[in-house]
This record gives C-alpha cells, sequence and structure tokens, in this order.
C-alpha cells in the first residue's frame, strides 16, 4: 500500500495557487501582457515563414511540374 506523499501536492498546488496570483497582481499584468505579445510576434513569425517557405517551393520547382493527384482518376466530377 503506497501512498503519495502529501506534502508534494500541497506544494504543487500552493505553487499554483502563488504563480497565479502573481501573474494576476497589478505588477504581474504588465509581465503576462509581455508573454502574449511574445507569442502573437512567435505566431506572426511563424506564419510569415511558411508563407515565405511556400512561395520559394512554387518558384523554385512548382510552375512547369503537374501536381501528382492523390485523388482516383475515375472520379465523375473530372
Amino acid at each position: 500500500m503506497e501512498q503519495e506523499p502529501i506534502q508534494g501536492n500541497i506544494l504543487k498546488t500552493a505553487a499554483t495557487v502563488a504563480g497565479a496570483g502573481a501573474l494576476l497582481s497589478p505588477v504581474g499584468l504588465p509581465i503576462l501582457q509581455g508573454l502574449a505579445g511574445i507569442a502573437f510576434a512567435g505566431f506572426g513569425i511563424y506564419a510569415a515563414g511558411t508563407a515565405v517557405m511556400k512561395a520559394a517551393e512554387m518558384l523554385s520547382g512548382g510552375l512547369g511540374k503537374p501536381k501528382p493527384s492523390s485523388e482516383q482518376d475515375d472520379s465523375p466530377f473530372l
């Protein structure tokens, strides 16, 4: 019969509550806004990088080559 250490759970819960309280305090709000800004900027960089990679792929080899079709040739809509 193994029992979980009670202190570990209490400390984890206390740290979670203290961390949330610190981020929502007047001092922590600028930190939270900064983290959100970093995440938003990271998403923008990711989207721009994806667009550049797709454009480069299209320009480097996609113009003259037909795209391999993954659909069946016996489709009634062809």
